[in-house]
Order: C-alpha cells, then structure tokens, then sequence
C-alpha cells in the first residue's frame, strides 16, 4: 500500500506505451491499483491489510512485458476499494450512498447488491469498509476524477488501435482468490483452475482469441477454464464487439500461483508466472483478427458476477 499526503492525488492511471509503434492489442489492470489516499484510510473502519483483500495484487507487473511486444500498458492507480474501473459509472450502492441517487442508478445490479458497485461498500471478503455512508457529492467527485479519465483513456488507446489496424483487442487482467470468497464460486475446497477467460459466453470476442489463449496456456502447463465462474465484468462486456471487429478477453489468475494471500507478499513462482504471461501475450499477439469470423459461437446472455 501507497499512499501521499492527505489532499495530493496523483494521476489516475499509469500508461506504459511500447517503445515502437503500438499494435491492435491492449492490456488493462483496472485492479491492481496500490495508492490508497489518506482521506480515504480515515473514513475506513478496516485496517490497511484487510483493505488490500479487494486489491488484483501485482497483477500490473504480471504484464509488465506487454509493451516490450507491441501492446500499451494501462494500470489503475487506485484501488478497486476506492473506486472500481471494472464497474459502469452508474452502479451506485443505495445503501452506500447516503442522499438519493439519480434515475440512471435506479436500477440494483446483482454486483451492486452484493456491495461491489463502483464504489464498494464492502471488501472482497465482505466485511464493510466504511464508518458511515458517503454523499453522493463525494462519489460523483471520486469517478469524475478517476473512473471518468481511465475510461476516456482506455476508449481513446482502443479507438486508435481500431483505426489505425482496423481491429483492436482489450485484454483486461484481473487475479481471482484461490478459494471462493461467496457461495456459488466453486467449491469449499477452491477453485479447479490456475486461470480462467472470460469471454461473456462467446459474445466479447473472436472465438480464435480465446482459443488461441486457451492453447497457449495449456501448452505452459496451467489448468484452465472459460467463463467459469468469470465471465467478464464491464469492461469486458462494454468493449467487446467483435461484429464491430472489437474484441474482449477478461483473464484470471489465481492468486495462489504467485503470492501468499495471507500475508500479501509474492511467492519465488511471481517470476515464473510474469514470465508465462509475456509468453501468451506473445504467442496472442501473432493472431491477425482483421478478417471476420463468422463463427462467434453461443451467443447467451453473459452472467454478471459480483467479483469481476
């Protein structure tokens, strides 16, 4: 955890660009943000370790070989318990949020009823982050200042990648807990994959992406699954258009391939497995989507969950 004095918030992202021109691809960590302002430690009844369990832990620097291939770095510099960029903007918590909420916050999706709207009311382990409720002057002024420019940052690096090459790619990285946080994810005895793609049940992508994915992990050794129990979050589900040749793949790590979850602190493997991600974002960046796919595959409605 980071942090500055109260009142100085730095930058709302990180963007790392590759040293020659960018290709089609992006990758993305909207979770993975450690700068948590003094303000907001005030406010909160958890201490800094338990804030952290919300935290996608180093998974920046899992895919910090991403530029070195072609492909823009963009990395949330605050934390998703602060304010989550894999959320809309309008996936306001009511009883978080203190004053009424506007018409377009009306309706409760099933990630804001579980506490994990765009500001969180809880942590990833559920327990409540905040002493009292917020105004909503407080969380319009938290995404305009960080959600809004992140979002403008993350269309405005895939609107050139899609001009320039006539197809772009969003690979939004995300780690999961080795272990089911809430009832429904897995089993008591935790998760059965190393890695799981997200792909909105074949609605956010040309099958070839994730197949292609798929293969290469495989091949590395890691046990791996589609849309179970992770399907794809907003951004996910808001770039993927691969009718529009825009395409999405939301990847998961599991966290116990590379840190110690209770202690926070990486494992010796962190190396091994940064080293496996720059090997799939390689193998990955040798696919040409510029001709269409006709076979999208299963078109069913994407399952939205709370933990994306």
């Amino acid at each position: 955890m980071t942090s500055e004095p109260s009142g100085l918030y730095p930058a709302p992202y990180r963007l790392v660009r590759p040293a020659f021109k960018a290709g089609p691809f992006l990758c993305a960590s909207p979770h993975s943000g450690r700068y948590y302002p003094d303000d907001f430690k005030r406010a909160s009844r958890l201490d800094e370790m338990l804030l952290r369990r919300s935290e996608d832990f180093h998974v920046d620097e899992l895919f910090q070989l991403a530029p070195d291939f072609g492909a823009p770095l963009l990395m949330a510099h605050y934390p998703r318990a602060y304010v989550d960029l894999n959320r809309a903007e309008n996936e306001l918590d009511p009883l978080l949020i203190r004053d009424p909420l506007p018409q377009s916050s009306a309706m409760i999706s099933e990630r804001v009823a579980a506490g994990l709207g765009t500001l969180a009311r809880v942590v990833a382990i559920g327990m409540p982050i905040y002493h009292k409720p917020l105004s909503l002057a407080e969380a319009k002024a938290r995404i305009a200042r960080i959600h809004t420019p992140y979002h403008q940052a993350l269309d405005a690096l895939l609107s050139a990648a899609h001009k320039h090459h006539g197809w772009s790619v969003l690979l939004d990285c995300h780690s999961m807990p080795s272990k089911p946080l809430r009832a429904g994810e897995g089993d008591q005895h935790g998760f059965d994959a190393d890695i799981v793609l997200g792909d909105c049940h074949g609605t956010s992508c040309d099958p070839r992406l994730i197949n292609r994915a798929e293969d290469i992990l495989h091949d590395l050794g890691y046990r791996v699954a589609r849309n179970d129990p992770y399907a794809g979050g907003y951004c996910t589900q808001h770039h993927g258009r691969p009718h529009e040749g825009r395409h999405a793949l939301q990847i998961e790590i599991n966290r116990g391939l590379y840190m110690d979850e209770i202690r926070l602190l990486k494992k010796p493997a962190f190396e091994v497995v940064a080293a496996d991600m720059g090997r799939l974002l390689k193998g990955l960046f040798s696919l040409d989507l510029g001709h269409a796919n006709t076979a999208l595959g299963e078109s069913g409605p994407p399952r939205h969950l709370a933990a994306e």
